[in-house]
């Protein structure tokens, strides 16, 4: 949400015009454009907020499942050497009994490892729920931000016009559709 920095100049602008017509519908305009400006400006941060809360989720998501992956690749090779000690201990002789121990310490060793591994991967689907959440959040503040952005544009179109009134009703409702699009961000 990159905004030129003369936007606020702009509106300030406006709103001094409007001030100075002594006119009293403009300076409620003047006012609600600044009312719509501050609700844009705190969906546009939210926005930012959520798109980096998406992106930090779905990075640690896919560390998780490395660590998955990495657990199930350790797993593999105790399975292997647990095989290969069972296999030389069916061999008879000295040390058969010293190689089953190992077969069951590797077998031990196996299982806790595997169920790490199974930790890491439910924690990767959760980060990856998480980044879902954040994602669809952005997603509506978006639309928020670029309503109240409307709103505000067509807020001005009423003092550029000297007071006409439909592009303020216009702005109060397009206002208010982009303030509840930005509360249903967070709502269910």
């Amino acid at each position: 949400m990159d905004q030129e920095p003369t936007e606020a100049y702009e509106h300030t602008e406006h709103a001094q015009h409007a001030a100075h017509s002594g006119n009293s519908f403009l300076s409620k305009v003047a006012v609600s454009i600044a009312a719509l400006a501050v609700l844009a400006a705190g969906a546009g941060s939210l926005e930012t907020i959520e798109s980096g809360a998406a992106t930090a989720a779905r990075s640690q998501a896919v560390l998780f499942q490395n660590k998955a992956t990495d657990n199930w690749n350790f797993f593999q090779a105790k399975s292997l050497k647990k095989t290969m000690e069972e296999i030389a201990a069916t061999q008879g002789g000295t040390a058969a009994a010293d190689w089953q121990a190992r077969a069951k310490g590797n077998e031990a060793e196996g299982q806790e490892i595997a169920k790490a591994a199974k930790d890491f991967e439910t924690r990767s689907d959760q980060s990856i729920e998480q980044a879902e959440i954040h994602e669809e959040r952005h997603h509506f503040l978006t639309i928020a931000a670029t309503l109240l952005h409307i709103a505000i544009a067509i807020a001005t179109i009423a003092i550029i016009t000297g007071g006409q009134r439909w592009p303020w009703y216009a702005s109060l409702a397009l206002g208010l559709l982009g303030t509840t699009v930005a509360a249903a961000a967070y709502v269910g």
